[in-house]
């Protein structure tokens, strides 16, 4: 063991006083904490009349209202639309490019979609899932260029190879038996597998340099993989809607009433954050609430049934990062590994080469970090405002069921430094302090749901929220989170619009979008290979998919739902 790895570890222990009754002394504050804000802030405004009628209202501009809009103004261009953003701009929360990892999230590298169960076998299953939902992302996008709505791809997604690198004999075995899987999806074609340090140091030098000669090191290469700036799609597609007729975006406003009509629409008011006297309120037939961290609270405000079984654990992530060229011009890759023994696994680290507003930089981490913040720029109230007596419980059931992960969060705020950049050169071993900085990125809201008959869980993942009558819908949780926004918001539109969808206008635009629309491509290597060559010709992808004319699928590894141990992620 490595002498920076016996300092992790020695810090470890000493941080491993963090105990159940500390957990509960602080849980106890926190809900002292909840029933004085309710108590002062309780209640919600009702303007007396709207200045305004619109059909849907998208509160938050983040990726998510911004792809949905895109999707409504194609299908019904005559409907009005308005979106209320709190900050000054849209895409200045978790969509912003410095608040993300960027992964194009398409399975090729992040192995917490394919687990291994308790008998050996790799489960492929949400690999292929998420892989497929991207490929929905790539047919959208390659849809919006044609059409002018994005510019230039590079201002968005660059070419940049997915990546493994572990380390020992066991995680060795483990990469095997995944590639192995793999190899069933005609989705994971061309990914390559090696053990020879050589080799591996001419995919990734800057990770191989300095390392010992006998160390056990493997890895995993996929050139289909991606960087994308959430961010940049986002301001372009405001853009766009902006321009168009029927649509307002009003920035610098915060939502802080959602009420009833008696006719069946929502009556919703936003506060100008610089003159709180100025208020805007508008009566909208559908709300969507894509506000990230803050669409919780936001769905809370509706009053809907729907909202009281979840709460809300929020989680942040901060980067080591490094501009300087000599090292970003040495790495293009997005190379994660595992997290180390004893770890809980949404520590996974991973060495991200980023675009970003035209320049590259590289990204190490993320590291945890804790705030009653649900944003970034929100407020410590947050969490506080959240909670209720339908999910107090539940969030209390979770901090003593997932206390492994509260345990974690404990130690990493109390990482230094010097600690973080010890981490990274188990990465990089010839990192130097003086060429990185720690960058905090955004907050995420991991999903706690009460589950009748188990309690408070804690969800990975999305989650899609559609009140009974579909007036309102709003999406919650993170991972994948942006990279398959127009899946997720596919699935919305046939929650909240289900007799629309079926409509012949309906069908023929979105296959127009996305023209595999209810096909599986892991299931029709043809059309894959047809998507792969369009969608990479619009999207300037810098390398060719692989030819499948002579792909022969393997028999995947049986799927048995519950041998599966959950592997959580910060999900950045």
């Amino acid at each position: 063991m490595s002498q920076a790895n016996n300092h992790n570890t020695a810090a470890g222990r000493q941080r491993g006083r963090f105990s159940r009754r500390q957990f509960i002394g602080a849980a106890v504050g926190a809900a002292a904490v909840w029933g004085g804000y309710s108590v002062l802030f309780g209640g919600q405004f009702r303007a007396d009349k709207a200045d305004r009628k619109v059909d849907v209202l998208l509160i938050g501009g983040g990726i998510m209202s911004a792809t949905l809009g895109v999707y409504l103004a194609e299908l019904e261009p005559t409907w009005t639309y308005e979106v209320f953003e709190r900050l000054d701009k849209v895409a200045e929360e978790s969509s912003n490019g410095w608040n993300n990892a960027g992964t194009g999230h398409s399975a090729l590298c992040e192995l917490n979609y394919t687990p291994m169960d308790a008998q050996g076998k790799v489960h492929i299953a949400k690999a292929v899932e998420i892989n497929e939902n991207f490929q929905i992302s790539r047919q959208f996008w390659s849809h919006q260029v044609r059409k002018g709505v994005l510019g230039h791809p590079r201002e968005f997604i660059n070419s940049t190879p997915h990546m493994n690198l572990v380390f020992g004999a066991e995680n060795r075995e483990f990469i095997r038996k995944r590639v192995e899987a793999l190899k069933a999806s005609p989705l994971f074609a061309g990914m390559e597998m090696s053990t020879d340090p050589v080799k591996i140091k001419e995919w990734i030098p800057i990770m191989m340099e300095g390392r010992k000669a006998d160390e056990i090191v493997t890895a995993t290469r996929s050139p289909l993989g991606t960087d994308v700036n959430l961010g940049a799609i986002t301001r372009q597609f405001y853009k766009h809607l902006s321009e168009r007729v029927g649509v307002k975006v009003t920035t610098g406003h915060e939502v802080r009433s959602i009420t009833r009509n008696d006719d069946g629409s929502w009556r919703v008011s936003a506060f100008d954050l610089k003159d709180k006297s100025r208020i805007q309120t508008v009566d909208a037939r559908h709300i969507f609430t894509g506000a990230g961290g803050a669409a919780l609270p936001l769905l809370q405000l509706s009053g809907i049934p729907e909202a009281k079984q979840y709460g809300g654990f929020p989680v942040g992530g901060e980067f080591l990062v490094t501009e300087n060229p000599q090292i970003t011009a040495r790495h293009l890759a997005k190379v994660y590994g595992l997290a180390d023994t004893g770890s809980p696994p949404m520590s996974v680290p991973h060495l991200d080469t980023r675009v970003l507003d035209g320049k590259t930089v590289l990204l190490f981490g993320p590291f945890a970090t804790w705030s009653s913040k649900f944003l970034k720029n929100g407020s410590y109230f947050d969490m506080a405002k959240a909670t209720t007596p339908s999910n107090i419980i539940p969030q209390l059931q979770v901090g003593m069921h997932e206390f492994a992960l509260v345990k974690y969060l404990a130690q990493q705020l109390e990482l230094s430094k010097e600690e973080k950049m010890a981490a990274l050169r188990r990465y990089m071993p010839e990192a130097k302090d003086q060429d990185w900085r720690l960058w905090q990125a955004g907050q995420r809201v991991q999903i706690i749901k009460n589950v009748p008959g188990e309690g408070g869980v804690l969800k990975l993942g999305t989650e899609v929220v559609v009140a009974a009558d579909r007036s309102v819908s709003a999406l919650l949780g993170a991972s994948p989170g942006g990279s398959t926004s127009p899946a997720i918001m596919l699935s919305l539109l046939e929650k909240v619009f289900p007799d629309r969808m079926k409509t012949a206008a309906w069908q023929s635009k979105i296959r127009e979008i996305v023209p595999t629309y209810g096909k599986k491509l892991n299931e029709n290597p043809e059309l894959l290979a047809t998507e792969w060559a369009a969608t990479a010709e619009a999207l300037q992808l810098a390398i060719a998919a692989p030819d499948l004319g002579g792909f022969v699928p393997v028999t995947a590894p049986a799927e048995q739902p519950g041998q599966v141990k959950k592997v959580p992620d910060i999900a950045l």
